[in-house]
């Protein structure tokens, strides 16, 4: 199967407590390509209502961001994460978000956490897709451009690592 028939790469989850002094500065070493396991597949519904599903983003290296509004170690790494969109966005790379506020904050629908998410997002001017979670996928999530997971932050992130994470999964076959 050629690369493009492939699902996405998974660079990165995070989801770190409401604690802003969780652990900050997390780096992670990616995973030999041998030794990578499929990632679980999701459909997820974007603000506007449209379904996402983990192929839509196929031949890309995809950080998933795993966070909830009210996690203070989230609010922390976003300048970076707004960051690493910007710096490789001709690169086959992006960042999709995956809001936790239906669990995490205890929303009781989706609709009542896009109530909260949605000005989140434009107040700190994310410039990446945001997909609503549920319960089902607060797991270790990170993939590869084969759809296996290559690496897994769990804290707040290390900028200059997870670019090099980048760069080294883009540079694979």
């Amino acid at each position: 199967m050629s690369r493009l028939g492939m699902p996405v790469i998974v660079l990165a989850s995070v989801f770190v407590t409401a604690s802003a002094r969780g652990q900050q500065g997390v780096h992670a070493t990616i995973v030999p390509q041998a030794n990578r396991v499929a990632a679980p597949a999701f459909q997820l519904a974007d603000a506007s209502g449209a379904n996402k599903q983990v192929t839509d983003y196929r031949g890309k290296v995809v950080l998933l961001n795993f966070w909830a509004t009210a996690c203070g170690g989230c609010k922390l790494e976003i300048p970076a994460l707004i960051e690493l969109e910007s710096e490789h966005t001709s690169d086959s790379f992006t960042i999709v978000g995956i809001s936790m506020d239906t669990s995490y904050e205890g929303a009781k629908s989706a609709d009542a956490a896009w109530g909260v998410v949605k000005p989140f997002v434009a107040d700190h001017k994310l410039n990446y897709p945001v997909l609503m979670g549920d319960a089902m996928l607060i797991t270790s999530y990170k993939m590869d451009k084969q759809g296996r997971i290559a690496a897994t932050y769990a804290g707040v992130v290390d900028k200059s690592d997870v670019d090099a994470n980048i760069k080294k999964l883009l540079a694979e076959p």
